[in-house]
């Protein structure tokens, strides 16, 4: 219990201090390895990249299947993980805070929850309702000595509700109700990125995608967390593509040579985890 609080308030501390917490969203526990061999501090799991690997689009797994996905990457590596729980897995705040209480207990130093209902009817929530969330997700993440990192999600940019006033004013009752990251997905202007972040008081977590500005950049405007979302799970979907279209159409295999590439990384990432299990079979 008292690792799993110092891996949290060590999680927490990093959003503050340092440079920008460069955060990739692995997708299993392999990508989870290879991350932590890379050199990243932290990870997090990706709702879409997760559904991938069962053959599904996001948002179809189960709480459940998402809980078990989050403890085996936390069994996988040493690094704090926070997961992706989507909206809580239900609309009504008990159902978020049930949630919470579950990931808790999987040894996750941090969970983000979003204000968008795919389990709640595919909408925005209202805001009172939206605030009640959040501070029930709150109250079950600080609830023990093995706390979670809480990162509340406003989801008006990707929703097709490109409203900055209302995300403001979202995510600063966010963190009144005890969110400790606040989370932006789908802000790409520099201006209205330092306009939220000298809105609010909490770190500010944004996503990198394509027209995004630069990490350099969003440190400048004072963005303290960068995280990628499904897009390194499904540039890895992308190559599998790739090397199957060669393969059948072509009937060439120049596609080895990036599989080299991976082939190198996998040995030296998963070496030391093949010692051990070979070290402790005697």
């Amino acid at each position: 219990m008292t690792d799993r609080a110092q891996t949290a308030a060590h999680f927490l501390a990093r959003h503050r201090d340092g440079p920008v917490l460069l955060l990739p969203n692995a997708w299993d526990r392999g990508s989870a390895r290879l991350f932590e061999w890379l050199g990243f501090e932290a990870v997090a799991t990706t709702s879409s990249g997760h559904a991938a690997t069962l053959g599904r689009l996001d948002g179809s797994v189960t709480r459940d299947e998402a809980l078990a996905h989050a403890a085996s990457l936390v069994e996988a590596t040493d690094l704090p993980v926070t997961a992706d729980l989507e909206d809580g897995f239900g609309p009504d705040p008990a159902d978020v805070a049930e949630t919470v209480r579950l990931a808790l207990e999987t040894g996750l130093a941090g969970c983000s929850v979003e204000d968008y209902g795919g389990h709640g009817g595919g909408r925005i929530y209202d805001r009172p309702l939206a605030i009640e969330r959040v501070a029930a997700a709150a109250e079950a993440a600080h609830a023990g000595p093995a706390r979670l990192v809480l990162t509340a999600r406003a989801e008006n940019h990707i929703r097709g509700r490109p409203e900055l006033g209302d995300t403001i004013e979202r995510l600063q009752a966010y963190q009144e109700a005890g969110a400790d990251v606040l989370y932006v997905p789908g802000l790409t202007s520099v201006d209205d990125i330092s306009k939220l972040v000298g809105a609010v008081d909490r770190p500010v977590n944004v996503l990198a995608v394509p027209g995004a500005p630069s990490v350099s950049e969003l440190a400048e405007a004072g963005v303290r967390r960068v995280s990628v979302g499904g897009a390194v799970a499904y540039a890895a979907l992308g190559a599998a593509v790739e090397a199957a279209r060669e393969l059948r159409e072509q009937g060439t295999y120049t596609f080895w040579e990036r599989a080299g590439v991976g082939a190198a990384a996998a040995r030296s990432a998963f070496a030391s985890e093949q010692t051990t299990k070979q070290g402790g079979s005697g």
